[in-house]
């Protein structure tokens, strides 16, 4: 059984547009992607570390726990052996309440790709590979969201190309999530239910070559 770690937010942890409920397992991108490589015939377990509204390492002035470097080695360490880290976040790096550009969100990722790469594992299990994930284009947040999100479509012009030229540095495979899907007409921000079968069903090649 090979694991892989999700790292990731909101989008991941699969919030329904609009709601507060979440998409079930078999919905949400990673378990759309889990189902789709165990039917090929790779003996797969995701493991889902997704928290609402994590930054990459900005903390949130209003909820504690935010900040995604804070604690990430330890997960690294709690879950191994693992095959392969996902790390899939930058989103919440532009809600209104902070001036940060692409640059600086794709800075906070490539500060999660050392951490992830100098976690305490015990000694003979493997490093993971790591596949870092840009999220799709912010569209001009709507509904209950907008506010936290006002301006985020702005500040995250060029994030894509950003985090890309951060996983090139650093020897990690890297994904486009905005090319194969956009986000949600509802909100703006997250995924709905197609996209989030498009996204799991599009990784499934990358991810069954990195853990082959």
């Amino acid at each position: 059984m090979k694991q892989i770690l999700l790292y990731a937010d909101s989008l991941s942890w699969g919030i329904i547009p609009g709601t507060r409920d979440r998409f079930s397992f078999n919905q949400r991108w990673p378990g759309v992607l889990e189902l789709e490589l165990l039917h090929r015939g790779n003996q797969v377990r995701i493991i889902e570390d997704c928290l609402n509204g994590r930054r990459t390492v900005f903390e949130d002035p209003f909820k504690a726990g935010r900040n995604g470097l804070v604690g990430l080695e330890q997960r690294i360490e709690i879950n191994s052996p693992l095959s392969l880290v996902m790390l899939f976040l930058g989103t919440n790096d532009f809600q209104s309440m902070h001036n940060h550009n692409a640059w600086h969100a794709a800075q906070g990722i490539n500060s999660l790709i050392i951490a992830i790469r100098k976690a305490p594992i015990e000694p003979g299990m493997p490093n993971p590979k790591i596949l870092v994930i840009a999220p799709p284009a912010i569209q001009v947040p709507k509904g209950e969201i907008a506010a936290k999100f006002e301006g985020a479509e702005k500040k995250a012009v060029g994030l894509a190309a950003a985090i890309k030229h951060v996983a090139s540095e650093n020897d990690c495979a890297f994904f486009d999530a905005g090319m194969v899907t956009n986000t949600s007409r509802v909100d703006g921000v997250h995924l709905d239910l197609e996209q989030h079968m498009n996204l799991g069903n599009a990784l499934a090649d990358g991810v069954e070559k990195l853990i082959a």
